[in-house]
């Protein structure tokens, strides 16, 4: 349903120019990238330095002992890229261990659930192969921020205070940072971390001291990060702390030097289907990317281009696809260098056109994996209530759209430059309420692991060096075979959902980036959660509360549990684009922290 753009409110423009753009979800971070870009870098030193104060920034959505998938677009090599910073399980993390534990899920906070970081060294790898800058030059902003401080949004203050209780009591080298003076910050207050910015500084400082050459440092960065005091920290402190969990139980980690020693950052090529006249690209099956893909290979068979895209007929054509999506990815996902995935049968036009023939008029209240003899393996719903039932200590990303304070969320960016290079990713993972500071470093471990079934025979089984499956999932797209289009959004099991809407609306109701983002969303609940303690609600729709009535009353009648949620209150995208040699940008309003910028 083509549309006047003109008629489409937005809340800010979409910005246009030609020299380079950048969005994130902060706007420091943005203004970091835009530095970088002015000062002659590429869109690939920008994306580090901008994730590196992404880092400082929103240290409740992201941190050093994290992880992030990369996508790039190398003009120079003339196709679309993926870099794996997803580290892997360690290697005394069997599922014999687990279950010697009496767990039959990995906690979703504390040290049990760490892999080994992967973001320094995917940033590294990405500086190395594709950046022209040094790294002290994508190092310093995040190291002045640290430093010297920057304001604390609303959210930080929100996720401090609700595990406060927590940090006095269990987390005290949390407390400590995040405690200052005593009590929970507020908002506005100009916060530092100096003993991250010593981190920093002291990877430089004995990067540098291998001499001039740019390459020499990166690749000494690196080794000070897997094999020096960084890892010699990490694997003193999991192996001599006992530290709380989501279980309400004290126990030591098991990530050891070794395990950063032996894991590098990886480059890969994507997985990629073919909608229409785009080309959409995304990380291979360790992710859960795949969905996303899987949902336009569903809704291929239906005319979307005559559908309202906020009308009751698209939103339940959609969500019904994303059911369908998400049961196979809870069946048939894993690391692909452990299990077989079945990437080409998934996307195979025989099998959408028979998975398309289980949506109806009415909407799906059961889990429906397709079957395909030899792989896969089903997983049990459990069912939940409200979210509201789960212990602040079991965080992991959100499954809602309001971001709620006590869950680890995720950041995003995406930055084209005046030479067409193009790169999106969703850095994750080591927030500051996912385990204790580690005191020497300033920053915490990370809880991907809670990824992981435990159970052997599934393709997401816990073993040793595996990837867990991820919810992080950057996108680029190719537009008549040429570079058009980054985008992603933080999210969890949203992400996927909110991005193939942005897409949607872009592509059939023909709205700019700005609009496709601004315009009113929606999440389902219904299959398991990627996050302990791994709740599924069954047929739970919920919309933004701009969706109109008469919609929110056409999707009732269908059968969806429909809960309307605040009216700006579903997702954080960010989005750029390069067409005929002009770029274009845009950021989500939601959240008043996002910002994109350009010229």
């Amino acid at each position: 349903m083509a549309n006047d753009q003109d008629e489409i409110f937005t809340t800010r423009p979409e910005i246009t120019g030609s020299f380079g753009v950048v969005a994130s979800t902060h706007w420091i971070a943005t203004a970091v990238g835009m530095g970088i870009l002015e000062r002659g870098g590429n869109a690939f030193d920008a994306g580090v330095a901008t994730a590196f104060a992404l880092q400082v920034v929103e240290p409740h959505l992201n941190g050093p002992g994290g992880d992030v998938p990369i996508m790039v677009y190398d003009v120079r090599r003339g196709k679309p890229e993926v870099i794996c910073g997803q580290g892997p399980a360690p290697g005394a993390a069997t599922i014999a261990r687990f279950r010697d534990m009496g767990l039959d899920l990995v906690p979703g906070s504390g040290l049990l659930a760490a892999c080994v970081p992967g973001a320094f060294d995917a940033y590294m790898l990405l500086l190395r192969d594709y950046g022209t800058m040094s790294v002290e030059d994508v190092l310093a902003p995040g190291i002045g921020y640290a430093r010297n401080g920057y304001p604390l949004v609303q959210r930080i203050c929100d996720t401090i205070s609700t595990v406060e209780k927590l940090f006095r009591e269990h987390w005290r080298s949390s407390a400590a940072i995040y405690l200052p003076h005593g009590a929970v910050p507020k908002t506005g207050t100009i916060f530092r971390n100096e003993k991250l910015a010593d981190t920093y500084s002291r990877i430089l400082a004995e990067a540098k001291a291998v001499g001039g050459d740019r390459e020499a440092q990166i690749e000494r960065a690196r080794q000070v990060w897997s094999q020096g005091f960084i890892a010699e920290a990490i694997d003193d402190f999991c192996k001599n702390n006992a530290v709380m969990d989501a279980t309400g139980v004290a126990r030591h980690g098991l990530l050891t030097g070794s395990d950063m020693a032996n894991w590098r950052a990886t480059i890969e090529a994507p997985i990629s289907y073919n909608y229409g006249d785009y080309t959409v690209c995304k990380p291979g099956p360790w992710t859960q990317g795949l969905v996303l893909l899987q949902q336009l290979a569903l809704l291929k068979g239906f005319d979307l281009d005559k559908l309202d895209p906020c009308g009751p007929e698209f939103i339940h054509l959609q969500v019904e696809c994303t059911k369908l999506a998400f049961a196979d990815r809870d069946v048939f996902y894993g690391d692909p260098n452990f299990s077989d995935v079945p990437v080409e049968k998934l996307l195979s036009e025989a099998y959408n056109a028979e998975r398309r023939k289980l949506i109806t008029e009415r909407a799906s209240m059961e889990l429906l994996p397709g079957t395909i003899p030899g792989y896969g393996k089903a997983v049990g719903m459990r069912e939940g209530g409200l979210r509201e039932s789960v212990s602040a200590i079991g965080t992991g990303e959100p499954t809602v759209g309001r971001l709620r304070a006590e869950r680890g969320d995720t950041v995003h960016l995406d930055i084209i430059d005046k030479h067409g290079n193009m790169i999106s990713m969703t850095p994750s993972g080591g927030w500051l309420q996912s385990s204790p500071i580690i005191p020497s470093l300033g920053f915490c471990l990370g809880t991907r692991a809670q990824m992981f079934w435990l159970d052997e025979e599934h393709p997401a089984s816990l073993q040793p060096g595996k990837r867990p499956r991820s919810t992080l999932s950057p996108t680029l797209a190719l537009r008549g075979g040429e570079p058009y289009l980054a985008w992603g959004t933080p999210g969890g099991d949203q992400q996927d959902q909110w991005a193939t809407q942005f897409l949607l609306r872009h592509i059939h109701a023909g709205h700019n980036l700005q609009q496709a983002i601004d315009a009113p969303a929606w999440h389902t609940e219904h299959f398991p959660a990627s996050f302990w303690p791994r709740l599924a609600r069954p047929g739970v729709l919920v919309l933004e509360g701009r969706v109109s009535d008469a919609a929110i009353k056409d999707l009732r009648a269908r059968g969806h549990i429909v809960e309307v949620g605040e009216d700006w209150s579903e997702g954080r995208l960010t989005a750029a684009s390069r067409s005929n040699g002009w770029l274009r940008a845009a950021a989500n309003p939601r959240g008043m922290q996002a910002y994109a910028a350009g010229r």
